[in-house]
């Protein structure tokens, strides 16, 4: 049997974590080496969005985990408390953590990661006007920028297309002008 079937099985087809029955997918707890029943859990696609980061934690979606959390499944138990500890400036959040109890093993695993020790929010590449920025987008500059280190002169209204975002910096892109590649500070353009 498939580890999707499984799952689907094990959750009576709905999310493990909130229960919906919608967009239903496999998330994987990390750190994971080999894929199991064990270290997987079956999530809906607005629970693995905020799990996986990519979009902002909504507390009140949450708030469903003082009944979820007592699943027997460890892999639930330890994404219950990774979230409860994330929203921890919540009271509810702070009152479920209090009464989760994992034992040491699971309590290591659920550590592994750091998310424990991050807030809620997660920082998003954003223009001038806090517009989200994703890969590939297409920007235009709002100022006139002088490259460095490059005879390119960044005009203000160029257009930049099919951006990347750097990993590790959410005020930098990377964009092309006049066949060069440079990097650009997120301030200073806006989503084309």
């Amino acid at each position: 049997m498939s580890l999707e079937k499984q799952l689907q099985e094990r959750s009576g087809n709905q999310c493990e974590l909130c229960n919906s029955t919608s967009s239903l997918t496999i998330y994987e707890v990390p750190p994971v080496s080999i894929v199991n029943t064990d270290n997987s859990i079956y999530v809906c696609q607005n629970c693995k969005s905020q799990l996986d980061k990519t979009e902002q934690i909504d507390p009140e979606h949450w708030k469903v985990l003082s009944e979820t959390m007592w699943s027997e499944h460890a892999a639930v138990q330890i994404v219950a408390w990774r979230v409860l500890s994330r929203l921890r400036n919540e009271s509810w959040a702070i009152d479920n953590l209090d009464i989760l109890y994992l034992d040491e093993e699971s309590l290591e695993w659920a550590k592994k990661t750091g998310d424990h020790e991050s807030d809620a929010t997660v920082a998003f590449h954003q223009d001038s006007n806090n517009t989200r920025l994703y890969e590939g987008d297409t920007v235009v500059l709002i100022k006139t920028l002088d490259v460095k280190g490059s005879s390119v002169n960044a005009k203000l209204g160029t257009v930049v297309k099919n951006i990347r975002l750097d990993p590790n910096n959410t005020e930098y892109i990377e964009g092309k002008i006049d066949g060069q590649t440079i990097v650009i500070l997120t301030k200073y353009l806006r989503k084309g």
